[in-house]
C-alpha cells in the first residue's frame, strides 16, 4: 500500500517545519537552494554565451 499525504498531514508537517527552524531561517535554506539550482540549471547549459550579462544585482546589462 501507498502512503499518501492529504492536506491537513502537509500543514501539519510545515507547521511542525516552522516551528523547528523559525521563518528567518526557512528564507534562508529557500534562497540557498534557489541559487544552487540556478547554479546546476547553468551548469547544464554548458559555455554558452548570451548576448546579456547580468550584475551583481540581478540587473540586464546588454553588451
Amino acid at each position: 500500500m501507498m502512503f499518501r499525504l492529504g492536506g491537513w498531514e502537509w500543514i501539519i508537517i510545515l507547521v511542525i517545519v516552522l516551528l523547528l527552524f523559525g521563518p528567518g531561517r526557512i528564507g534562508k535554506i529557500a534562497g540557498e537552494l534557489g541559487k544552487g539550482i540556478k547554479s546546476f540549471r547553468d551548469g547544464l547549459g554548458g559555455d554558452k554565451k548570451d548576448d546579456q550579462s547580468t550584475d551583481s544585482n540581478g540587473n540586464i546589462e546588454p553588451k
